[in-house]
């Protein structure tokens, strides 16, 4: 009889063969590869029971590691398997069984123009004190922009890198760096004490697997205002919507000094998306936003509305508004018109553009 470690390796290495983004484990389906944004059953396989999906999920975790997720009934993960390939795990229940979503994490830190980035945005890799910010929705990204930005500056410079992810996904191999990569749970308890601790660690580059609380996003700032270059993630989906997002999680009271702060130390947001590309594989689009005299302002004044606007009409400085960013891929024929229009805030200016 196969165990379910033999079943677990099998798909695994199905997922790496056909470069699948994701597995999903669910009771009632097969397991469920996402290749090129679209789901696919693996082929061959069977609906799996709440026996198979609990022996496959428990096959992934330590003992620790199943003691905290029957406690919490969530957990998230890293797991290495055969030739250093990497998955970032999420465990959970769902109707009374176990599924599970594995993310596959090549080997390889693929460098920006390898992944299709725009050209303005190796800026963020040549300064050595500020706040960028990296956001999108969920599954877009996000953490290979971040890898391929710190993987750029452990190219050109002789510096040390700290990162604090939940989970570590991207392995950095040191080149001119000196880079420590810091695991919440496994080697510190959470974001928010591996951030107080950060500033006796020497830092010069920090890069923050995602900004989840107050005390989190006070201490990045704080650290980009004190001569750090921070890198972290959100999920919003534009520039102005991630400064609200940031400015909001502070009291009422606090919230005209954060923006003064935020207009002094960052030095811009890239909000992307994945979209699907025409003959397959996927293709970013990119809003880029940098601060400048008039973004500064217009943060400080809580203007943050009109962004939108400076953006699209500061092209020359290096700016990209998500819509051109469309424009250019449909223009180029990487993604369909009714791709582009699905993935666009405002499609009535899209259709103006092209």
């Amino acid at each position: 009889m196969v165990s379910y470690q033999q079943l677990l390796k099998k798909y695994l290495e199905t997922v790496a063969k056909v470069e699948a983004s994701d597995l999903h484990i669910t009771v009632g389906y097969p397991p469920m590869m996402r290749v090129n944004d679209g789901l696919m059953p693996m082929p061959g396989e069977s609906k799996l029971t709440p026996r198979d999906t609990q022996g496959l999920c428990l096959a992934l975790m330590s003992s620790e590691q199943q003691e905290k997720f029957l406690r919490d009934k969530e957990i998230d993960f890293s797991y290495a398997f055969e030739n250093d390939t990497r998955f970032r795990i999420n465990v959970f229940f769902q109707r009374g069984s176990i599924s599970s979503a594995l993310r596959f994490i090549p080997v390889k830190i693929r460098t920006l123009d390898e992944l299709g980035m725009p050209e303005v945005i190796h800026h963020f890799t040549e300064v050595t004190q500020g706040f960028v910010l990296v956001t999108g929705p969920a599954s877009h990204g996000k953490s290979t922009t971040l890898a391929a930005l710190i993987d750029e500056i452990n190219h050109k410079r002789c510096d040390h890198i700290v990162t604090i992810e939940d989970p570590i996904e991207y392995i950095f191999k040191p080149e001119k760096s000196v880079i420590e990569q810091r695991e919440v749970n496994a080697d510190t308890r959470n974001f928010g004490t591996a951030m107080k601790s950060i500033f006796r660690q020497d830092p010069d580059v920090i890069m923050i697997g995602e900004m989840r609380d107050l005390e989190t996003i006070g201490t990045a700032i704080t650290a980009a205002e004190t001569g750090h270059l921070v890198f972290a993630t959100l999920h919003t989906n534009s520039a102005a919507q991630t400064i609200h997002r940031v400015v909001d999680s502070f009291p009422a009271e606090q919230q005209n000094q954060i923006r003064s702060q935020i207009s002094v130390c960052l030095l811009g947001i890239i909000s992307q998306r994945l979209l699907p590309k025409i003959g397959g594989g996927l293709v970013p689009a990119c809003e880029v936003m940098f601060n400048n005299h008039a973004t500064a302002n217009l943060i400080r004044e809580n203007k943050i509305h009109e962004i939108p606007l400076i953006i699209e009409t500061s092209q020359k400085a290096g700016m990209i508004s998500l819509n051109k960013s469309l424009a250019a891929l449909v223009k180029n024929k990487l993604v369909t018109l009714d791709t582009a229009f699905s993935y666009s805030i405002n499609p009535h200016e899209l259709e103006i553009l092209i």
